[in-house]
């Protein structure tokens, strides 16, 4: 049975197939996903910033805490879910997790994400995040340095740092909208996302 919990140093044993898992999502996918390392995975442990599931002894999936502008900004990251146990709702699930352990930790932050997954971006839209431009995002820099292992990094640097292929999005804990949603339409992010494909990566050097 999977369990979802808080990661903390019992789970440092995980850190390489969990860096592993996201980088070889990210090489079938064809999408940018920023790389990340086993010693920043331990990191986010070690301050109990991530939640991991695990069935048994084997990792199942991961997402991390990243907080930005003296906790202003939190970010839920990295998401990802072992190819064993994919469409099965997991996913969704972790994400929940993390979300609610976000508002625990920093009850007056505002959290968001970027993303060019559907998936990722359908389950935020039911979390109560809405899509936003990069501007109303953190202004740390230090958040868009991690993107500089994402292979559309220079789209970022192009653009400076007002678009790329991702999709912004961010929860406001002070916006009391989330209650009056309209029902999550894929048409129109998949048009939103095959349009910046094409005006972003016609002109990219191979």
């Amino acid at each position: 049975m999977v369990k979802i919990v808080i990661a903390d140093e019992s789970h440092f044993k995980y850190a390489d197939i969990i860096c592993e898992t996201i980088e070889i999502s990210a090489q079938q996918r064809g999408t940018g996903i920023a790389k990340r390392t086993p010693e920043y995975i331990i990191t986010k442990m070690t301050n109990r910033n991530a939640v991991i599931a695990v069935d048994g002894d084997k990792f199942a999936g991961f997402c991390y805490i990243e907080a930005w502008g003296h906790g202003k900004y939190v970010a839920n990251s990295g998401l990802i879910v072992h190819p064993d146990y994919r469409n099965q709702g997991l996913a969704k699930k972790i994400k929940e997790k993390i979300f609610a352990y976000s508002q625990e930790k920093y009850p007056e932050a505002k959290i968001f994400g970027i993303t060019t997954g559907l998936a990722v971006m359908k389950i935020n839209y039911e979390l109560g995040y809405k899509p936003v431009t990069f501007s109303e995002l953190t202004d740390d820099p230090t958040f868009w340095k991690g993107c500089q292992t994402c292979k559309n990094y220079d789209v970022l640097t192009r653009t400076d740092h007002k678009m790329c292929l991702c999709t912004g999005m961010l929860y406001d804990p002070k916006d009391k909208k989330h209650e009056q949603k309209h029902p999550f339409n894929k048409k129109v992010l998949l048009r939103l996302k095959s349009i910046k494909q094409a005006l972003f990566l016609k002109n990219k050097k191979p």
